[in-house]
């Protein structure tokens, strides 16, 4: 069937729950709606990508204009349309890593794409007429605000003084004001101010009125210098000086310049102004689909420029008439964090500004989101459409319809929450105020290519596919030079031209930079150019070089061991056929280091036949496997008896000081069971010396005792006899017994005390003695190293990147004569 039928949006087909399968009734959505504003929520893989580039066709196919945001780089695919569905139209945009993972070349990945590419069209009745019409229907543009990647973006368009009569439309504008000071002060750091009590805010705020209701307009640099001189003395009841000290404007005058000073913002200053009626419609008159992809920026600075973007929109949309059609759809591809139930982020004010009051234009908003938890329900309860994909977690789905529910509009929860747990992939639950009730319906196959994102230093190859140029970005630093020498490490050749286009790669060859981490001072002195010299920087030129690099995941469950290795190559001239791998090492880098974009205006060598010669390339590349493969081998330091194992990263130094720790931790607890066994001897051992000595005490008072009565029975024998009394000699033998007998008790008694005692102290001098031997065992184990080797298998070894780089050279014209020396650091 045709895409469209009576200017409605064919969406797909209605989805039946009960049998699981695709009905022949077609789901048409009348554009007329989406004036209410539309939601469209799943999460990842649920098919809200795709639903949202079917609809934009849609809307391109009915000549209905779209501005586009792209925060992740999914929306660069709606430029993906290829009416001849040749697979060599696919086969650049073939993500290497999918191929590597189904064990499949570039070119064979991309044949099988075409043809299900074709295939999934047959089976919705489309085909390559339908992506001719889109490909015809509107111009397309690729933006890349911050960056020169595609067409880059004029913010200081936005402190222009609007074209609309002050008097009348002060309210209008004061709000434009307070969004670009809010989004300003956001970029600087000032986050989730108030408006009203925030003084920054208020002289900001002051500075742009004061020019703009005089009609005139202001850069970065003059609102910098009016914010240390105001062009006004109040503000309010009190003296500027009062309400904001001079020395507390100046730190914010400084906040402001280290943006206007830093060289990244040099790339805002350049290319196309938030002009929106240009990004709507071409000079013709041709609807226009432009594309702002955001990727590339930090959120402080993807958070500025939807919220100047926002604003510009406003108002432009204040400039129209009102109408009750659609006029033209503003995209956003998830607004997580942009419009949240909590906090004031710079995008929310004017967001809710426009969910409110963008239907009287004929304006309407679709807004993505692949986390419904973190929305404000309350804002979009002005959309009239809601799409619902499948969620993540139960908990996503009743924050959801407690959020459609706290939004009223008469939802059946019951309904919604049914729908919505029988989803699958690409299908949707639509529900429309426009509706009597809520269908399910599965997405059709879209006609552009899904590649899913893609990167910065993809955008130049979409260029090709706009209806765009991207605008000449150059630094005031640098100029370009019609010839440059040929690089030789500095020295001084002949010249030879370049281009500033960048050759053509082969097909399904990777591209990346070098980064320019050198700075020209560090590098005129590394090159020994004398410092007499008379040395001008003409520009940058690149040369093209092969790079490699892989990692080797090494795994030893026996050691408890996994670790992973980094190994690249950088190769700028083989010998022959061959590459000698062991004489081209160089540093490894993150993905995203090498895949920025190149220097503005540098020119480019030509590829050399080795690199042009894609069949080749892939030889290298399993050569450069093999030699990674033969000389993976490591290591480690062990020591078996302690358990203890270390890669070869790891110093002697570091690894017997682990030994040491572990030792230590061994002999530790072998002491603390040592002293836990003695102890209790020991214990044993003192409550029976105590015991001992208390009996020697008894016994020694009852000796004493004895001894005493024997000297009393003697001195009454004594009386008795000079008395010439009887005395009795019983008596007297008796007590001489007794004595007798105590003093053998008492010896006896002493006698075992000694012999607890020197117990006691023999199992004080074993204990130390097997102390000692415990310390020596372990401090002669600390020292028993050894090394293992350890040898990856060869599916452990992955190619992360491989391709072409392009390496930067200062061009320099030193004493007269043209020069090329490095722009890049080489690994130590």
């Amino acid at each position: 069937m045709a895409l469209s039928k009576d200017g409605l949006f064919y969406l797909g087909k209605q989805f039946d729950p009960v049998e699981k399968k695709l009905l022949e009734q077609p789901v048409l959505y009348n554009p007329a709606d989406l004036t209410t504003h539309a939601v469209v929520t799943g999460m990842t893989g649920s098919g809200k990508t795709g639903l949202c580039i079917g609809l934009l066709e849609e809307a391109a196919l009915e000549g209905i204009p779209a501005i586009i945001i792209d925060p992740k780089g999914d929306l660069t695919n709606l430029l993906l349309h290829f009416p001849d569905l040749l697979s060599a139209d696919f086969e650049p945009w073939i993500d290497p890593e999918n191929a590597r993972r189904e064990g499949k070349t570039i070119q064979q990945l991309a044949e099988e794409t075409a043809e299900r590419w074709k295939n999934g069209l047959a089976e919705w009745g489309l085909g390559t007429e339908q992506i001719r019409e889109l490909k015809d229907a509107v111009d397309f543009g690729l933006y890349s605000p911050g960056s020169s990647a595609a067409t880059p973006v004029n913010i200081l368009s936005s402190f222009e003084s609007p074209d609309l009569p002050w008097n009348e439309n002060r309210e209008i504008l004061r709000e434009k004001i307070s969004t670009i000071v809010t989004a300003l002060l956001g970029l600087i750091g000032f986050n989730d101010i108030d408006p009203l009590r925030s003084r920054e805010h208020i002289l900001l705020s002051n500075i742009l009125e004061h020019a703009w209701s005089s009609g005139k307009s202001l850069d970065l640099t003059d609102l910098i210098i009016q914010t240390q001189k105001p062009p006004f003395d109040r503000l309010g009841a009190f003296p500027v000086d009062s309400f904001f000290p001079e020395k507390d404007r100046l730190s914010l005058a400084m906040l402001l310049n280290n943006f206007l000073a830093s060289p990244t913002f040099e790339i805002w200053r350049e290319g196309e102004p938030l002009n929106i009626e240009r990004l709507l419609y071409s000079p013709a008159g041709k609807a226009r689909h432009s594309i702002f992809y955001l990727a590339h920026l930090s959120e402080s600075e993807r958070m500025f420029f939807v919220t100047l973007l926002f604003a510009s929109i406003e108002s432009w949309m204040r400039n129209q008439r009102g109408t009750g059609n659609l006029r033209a759809i503003i995209y956003m591809d998830e607004i997580y964090g942009y419009l949240p139930p909590l906090g004031n982020p710079p995008s929310k004010t004017i967001m809710l500004r426009m969910l409110k009051q963008a239907r009287a234009f004929g304006v309407g908003l679709l807004l993505a989101t692949q986390n419904p938890v973190d929305v404000d329900y309350k804002g979009l309860s002005n959309a009239g459409t809601w799409m619902i994909g499948r969620l993540q977690t139960d908990q996503d789905k009743q924050r959801l319809l407690d959020g459609l529910d706290s939004a009223g509009g008469g939802v059946n929860r019951q309904e919604i929450d049914r729908l919505i747990s029988s989803l699958g992939k690409r299908v949707f639950v639509l529900h429309s105020v426009h509706a009597k009730k809520p269908l399910l319906f599965q997405t059709r196959w879209v006609l552009n290519f899904l590649a899913g994102p893609l990167t910065r230093a993809q955008l130049p190859a979409l260029i090709p596919l706009t209806s765009t140029v991207p605008a000449q970005v150059s630094a005031t630093s640098q100029t370009s030079v019609e010839t440059t020498p040929q690089r030789q490490s500095g020295s001084t050749t002949s010249t030879s031209p370049y281009t500033a286009v960048r050759p053509p790669l082969p097909g399904g060859v990777e591209e990346y930079f070098l980064p320019n981490d050198l700075p020209l001072s560090e590098a005129i002195q590394q090159t020994g150019i004398p410092a007499t010299a008379k040395v001008e920087q003409k520009g940058f030129v690149y040369h093209p070089a092969l790079f490699a690099q892989a990692t080797i995941n090494y795994l030893a469950r026996k050691y408890n061991l996994e670790l992973n290795r980094e190994v690249a190559a950088l190769v700028q001239e083989p010998r022959g056929r061959t590459i000698e791998w062991d004489d081209c090492p160089w540093r490894s880098f993150k993905r995203s280091e090498i895949t920025a974009s190149p220097l503005p205006s540098a020119q480019y060598a030509p590829l050399p036949g080795w690199l042009a010669d894609a069949r080749q390339l892939n030889a290298y590349q399993q050569d450069f496997i093999e030699w990674v493969y033969r000389n993976a081998a490591i290591r480690l330091r062990a020591n078996e008896k302690l358990k203890v194992y270390a890669p070869p990263e790891v110093s002697t130094a570091e690894f017997r000081e682990q030994c040491a720790q572990a030792a230590r931790s061994a002999l530790q607890n072998e002491v603390e069971k040592l002293e836990t066994l003695y102890q209790k001897k020991i214990e044993d051992l003192n409550r029976k010396i105590e015991r001992a000595k208390s009996d020697v005490d008894d016994k020694e008072n009852t000796y004493k005792q004895r001894q005493m009565e024997e000297l009393a029975t003697h001195g009454q024998s004594l009386m008795n006899l000079f008395g010439k009394r009887r005395a009795t000699l019983s008596s007297s033998m008796t007590k001489r017994r007794l004595t007798s007998e105590a003093k053998d008790r008492l010896e006896k008694a002493r006698l075992a005390l000694e012999q607890l005692q020197k117990q006691l102290k023999e199992i004080e001098t074993e204990k130390d003695r097997e102390l000692k031997q415990i310390q020596d065992r372990w401090a002669d184990v600390v020292n028993d190293e050894v090394e293992i080797p350890l040898s990856p298998y060869k599916k452990d070894i992955f190619v992360q990147q491989y391709g072409i780089i392009w390496m930067p050279y200062y061009t320099l014209l030193v004493d007269g004569q043209l020069r090329e020396i490095p722009a890049f650091r080489r690994p130590a």
